[in-house]
């Protein structure tokens, strides 16, 4: 899904580094064609608890679309561990699907790799016209000033979930609202033998999400206003050095999750052994899990003064999944016909409901399906506390290098090794010196 130019180089030397196949579905001449028009390869982003569920959830749609037009989807399922090496290689190769499922903090990032096709207005109108999504779902779809470099697919924000018998029996009346109020509920929370809060810290991106929340809590960013790198300001230390403390120093997030990357944290509040877990658009999820939606609650994500908003109270990024097209696809018609199909009203509706997202299409969201206490939650937070992530070309290199930071960090706390200011500060040195230099 990305790139070709200088920027991008250090992002795909690192990803090819990491790991990584090339894949069959586009045509290697860069331009697109209408050359395999019964076709389509579709590489779907890890959505449910895991990737059966997923496949059964989109297999039926996909079938669907075949019978409605002709064209054969053949899907697959990328986790989330591998899907941004994947789309990196596939951009370097010209190998790679005709459509395929991004995340939205990655748009810009993709975009300047050329390797996507633009959303201008003729391309709007092809599937029902811009003016059918939402605005918050569009400002995460690649850089200002510049055609999308794709299109929302489901919208999420970050809620906590919390185990309603856990509470009860550490006799804790309420959700925090505040940092403070987790910690010390956590407290009594391990008194009475349960862990306190999951968290993924050895995935790079579910870490850049929540240090980036924490450092727009401190009145800091990772980025300067002309979209250069600065990891190191105190305030982003501050920020990085207590969401890493909330294990290393807390101890609410347990040592083992350090090693976490592939839901392993949702699995442990499913079966009741968690508390606690800061998730997107959990829901659907747990249940897949057997966890009844009468077994927790749904609150806002904590801010320092306990009342979420903008500035320094925002608790979410802007979560969310695109969908893009590869410029190079051998089936361009029927890529925009998918395209289409997938953000219609009815498989917005259909497709959202079954992941516990919010629809990013307007016609859908309205759906009475949507208006379920813990989507109150998600579409408030996005409505009023939730920014975007940078859109900037470097945003991947960023993900790459300051959540790897982050999972470092967690190593050492799982360890027992200090977690110091000093030690944050080298860490994200570190990973400054591994961006692409301006």
């Amino acid at each position: 899904m990305r790139r070709v130019r200088a920027a991008a180089v250090g992002a795909v030397t690192l990803s090819l580094a990491l790991a990584a196949t090339a894949c069959g579905g586009g045509s290697s001449t860069g331009g697109g064609s209408n050359d395999s028009p019964k076709t389509l390869t579709y590489w779907a982003s890890n959505q449910g608890a895991s990737i059966e569920i997923d496949k059964k959830v989109l297999q039926p749609e996909l079938d669907k679309f075949e019978k409605e037009t002709g064209i054969k989807v053949k899907l697959e399922v990328v986790p989330w561990s591998d899907l941004l090496n994947r789309i990196l290689t596939a951009t370097t190769s010209g190998q790679g699907p005709d459509v395929l499922n991004i995340g939205n903090t990655w748009s810009a990032s993709l975009q300047a790799t050329g390797a996507l096709l633009p959303w201008d207005e003729e391309k709007f109108a092809a599937i029902g016209g811009r003016d059918r999504f939402v605005d918050s779902a569009l400002g995460s779809t690649g850089a200002e000033g510049q055609d999308p470099a794709a299109v929302p697919l489901y919208s999420m924000a970050y809620a906590l979930y919390y185990n309603k018998q856990i509470f009860d029996d550490a006799g804790i009346p309420a959700p925090p609202a505040t940092w403070d109020e987790l910690v010390a509920d956590g407290k009594k929370i391990k008194a009475a033998g349960k862990q306190v809060l999951g968290a993924e810290g050895a995935n790079p991106s579910e870490n850049i999400h929540h240090v980036y929340v924490f450092a727009k809590q401190h009145g800091a960013d990772f980025f300067t206003a002309d979209g250069k790198a600065d990891f190191t300001s105190d305030n982003t230390v501050a920020a990085v050095k207590q969401y890493v403390d909330l294990m290393a120093k807390d101890k609410a997030i347990p040592p083992g999750n350090a090693e976490y990357a592939q839901n392993q944290s949702v699995s442990d509040f499913a079966k009741g052994n968690t508390a606690m877990l800061l998730w997107q658009s959990a829901s659907a999820n747990l249940t897949s899990q057997g966890m009844s939606e009468d077994d927790y609650g749904v609150a806002p994500v904590p801010v320092q003064s306990g009342t979420p908003g903008t500035g320094e109270q925002v608790n979410s990024m802007v979560a969310g999944i695109n969908m893009a097209v590869f410029k190079n696809t051998d089936n361009l018609d029927g890529a925009t016909k998918f395209v289409k199909f997938m953000t219609s009203d009815e498989e917005q509706r259909l497709l959202n409901k079954a992941y516990s997202s919010i629809p990013p299409v307007k016609a859908a969201q309205e759906d009475a399906a949507f208006n379920t206490p813990a989507n109150a939650v998600l579409k408030q937070t996005l409505a009023t506390s939730a920014v975007a992530l940078p859109q900037v070309a470097d945003e991947s290199q960023f993900e790459t290098t300051v959540g790897t930071a982050v999972k470092e960090l967690f190593a050492d706390a799982a360890a027992g090794r200090p977690v110091t200011t000093a030690s944050v500060r080298a860490a994200l040195e570190k990973a400054q010196q591994q961006m692409p230099k301006q």
